[in-house]
């Protein structure tokens, strides 16, 4: 037979008829006898309580309770973070950002903090040694507008390589920079990415970020051009390139030069006109392609590189609505903590029984209880934080590794383009000989246009050279940078996992020991009625 709830926890209604007339009414202990808390029978003598709790200090406020100092890991809670990977190769010990300072500089802008930047502190440890032996120190003061130059110079630099995104720039920055949240954002978002650059086993050795980190005054390297710019320029020569007037004779090629780079830029219109020409039959499959992407293996790593990026985001979803119930749990345990205190200091200054006044020290003991298990929840859910950011980190990465095979995409678009245009020079070379060698003694015109031919064809295979070697050594740069992650990715998921399920662990060991104790201490309300 199921008993009732409230009887199950000693709450049940008082007893009725003749074991309500048997009740003592004097004011002697059986006076002081709750009969909420022991019910009356007629087969069971009833016994007085202990002596009262004689009085119920005030309890302390919500916050005052859940921000006390943390237990010690030693109790059974770890205490552990997530690894942060050394890079053993890294020219780089540390890498901090610090002391923000406002600075104004000259401007024509009629935007309100258009002529005002932060700057910050970026203080370098390296392994190089002084002549004292001791590691080197080097200290600079850098804007936001450098790391930005930075990371351009290492984009157009390292195709190929997968290199870890700058903080985005915000829209309304002149505005907002004055806040100290974010003034702090901006300092933290600088040095995880200076610390990411620095571990990279390639951009950790280049130049350019040597430059940021140890040139001391103004960032030396100067700033690329903006894309109005580059745009602008490419209209002036479009015309040049159009009528062929210097540019090739023969109609326009690319410069060997500049077929290192994509076509994306604006400089030359006519060649991006050119590769996106090139895109469209590609993905339309009108013509027979010349080159393809062949490499089975990586087209495979690829669309698996793809999947992972699916369970990322869905994984960082999921994170994130764990942290926001471990949150609410961390919230409600609290508030339920109060609410007993709260209960606790109404029975001390309401009660009439003895056995009221004894309640009271059990209503001590689940609010401390909960309080103890809200601040348990708030630290847990800190390391929780810590541990599954890996899933964020990596995501963010994502977009870093499509822009790797972005590159080695345009580098293939970029080849295939140059082979069009070899075969169509061919083509016309053939013709116009053809042409020339039916007139007796030839034709001056068709021989000035065929030398001119070979002039292009030649430019033209020195830029399918060089365009070959850009493609390959993309190519490789991919499958080392898909090696590097891979490798990285299994290191870095073993340690989150290994840290959440052994914080997970450990807490939920503490959080079971506090309640069974409560348990223990209050399991006289659990007894039932005979």
């Amino acid at each position: 037979m199921m008993v009732p709830a409230d009887d199950r926890f000693g709450f049940g209604p008082p007893p009725l008829g003749e074991e309500m007339e048997s009740l003592p009414l004097t004011d002697g202990p059986l006076g002081r006898f709750d009969p909420l808390l022991h019910p009356l029978h007629s087969d069971s003598p009833s016994s007085s309580p202990s002596s009262p709790t004689s009085s119920f200090p005030d309890p302390p406020s919500y916050a005052e309770a859940v921000f006390l100092p943390a237990e010690d890991s030693s109790n059974g809670v770890p205490s552990a973070s997530p690894r942060r990977r050394s890079g053993g190769d890294s020219d780089y010990l540390n890498i901090t950002v610090s002391d923000p300072q406002k600075e104004s500089e000259p401007t024509v802008s009629l935007v309100p903090g258009a002529g005002t930047f932060i700057s910050y502190l970026i203080t370098t440890n390296t392994s190089a040694s002084d002549l004292s032996g001791s590691p080197q120190e080097f200290s600079v003061r850098r804007r936001f507008r450098d790391v930005v130059v930075l990371a351009d110079r290492l984009a157009e630099s390292y195709r190929g390589f997968v290199i870890p995104p700058r903080p985005d720039k915000s829209v309304v920055e002149s505005q907002v920079m004055h806040k100290h949240e974010f003034v702090e954002q901006r300092r933290s978002a600088l040095e995880n990415y200076l610390l990411k650059l620095a571990a990279h086993p390639v951009i950790g050795k280049s130049d350019e970020l040597k430059i940021f980190l140890q040139a001391s005054g103004k960032f030396p390297l100067p700033a690329t051009t903006d894309m109005a710019s580059r745009v602008l320029d490419g209209a002036v020569r479009l015309p040049k390139q159009l009528f062929g007037a210097g540019e090739a004779g023969s109609g326009y090629v690319a410069a060997p030069q500049d077929v290192v780079q994509p076509a994306k830029g604006g400089r030359d219109l006519l060649r991006m006109f050119k590769e996106l020409k090139q895109s469209m039959a590609n993905d339309w499959g009108g013509a027979k392609l010349s080159l393809v992407e062949e490499d089975k293996a990586f087209l495979t790593r690829k669309e698996r590189v793809l999947e992972l990026e699916q369970q990322l985001a869905t994984a960082s979803q999921q994170a994130e609505a764990l942290v926001k119930a471990q949150q609410d749990m961390s919230e409600t345990t609290g508030e339920l903590g109060l609410a007993f205190f709260k209960l606790g200091k109404f029975e001390t200054e309401e009660a009439v029984y003895d056995s009221q006044r004894m309640r009271v020290a059990d209503f001590k003991q689940v609010a401390t209880a909960a309080v103890k298990a809200s601040r348990m929840y708030r630290e847990s859910n800190t390391l929780t934080v810590k541990h599954l950011d890996k899933l964020h980190e990596y995501y963010g990465l994502m977009l870093a590794v499509r822009q790797a095979f972005s590159d080695r995409s345009n580098a293939l678009v970029t080849l295939q383009t140059i082979l069009a245009d070899l075969s169509s020079l061919h083509a016309r070379e053939e013709k116009v000989e053809a042409a020339s060698s039916k007139i007796f003694g030839g034709d001056k015109t068709r021989i000035r246009k065929l030398e001119e031919y070979k002039e292009t064809i030649r430019i033209t295979e020195d830029a399918k050279s060089i365009a070959v070697k850009e493609y390959e050594r993309i190519k490789e740069n991919n499958r080392s940078e898909l090696d590097r992650l891979d490798k990285e990715r299994h290191e870095d998921f073993l340690s989150m996992i290994k840290g959440f399920v052994i914080n997970q662990t450990g807490y939920a060991e503490k959080l079971a020991g506090i309640w069974s104790q409560v348990a223990g201490e209050t399991s006289r309300y659990a007894s039932r009625r005979k």
